[in-house]
């Protein structure tokens, strides 16, 4: 597995840095690719939906894997 790769974003006027795996970046850059939106317009609408105990790197990862597994289920 790789190292934790740090990026940092503006969210509702804040900058904060989330760090995960490249695999990661990779599937929110084709998941925000396919929705037609830039990644950080990606992040800040997970950032809004996301409960307020649920930490956003978490909340990423998920909506990778479900995002993933979506299109393993097309695929079929």
């Amino acid at each position: 597995m790789s190292r934790l790769i740090k990026r940092s974003f503006t969210l509702a006027g804040h900058r904060t840095s989330i760090a995960l795996e490249q695999e990661f970046w990779d599937a929110l850059l084709g998941l925000a690719r396919v929705r037609g939106q830039s990644l950080s317009a990606l992040i800040a609408t997970v950032d809004a939906a996301r409960g307020p105990d649920s930490q956003l790197a978490s909340a990423l990862r998920v909506i990778a894997l479900l995002s993933a597994g979506e299109r393993a289920r097309s695929s079929d």
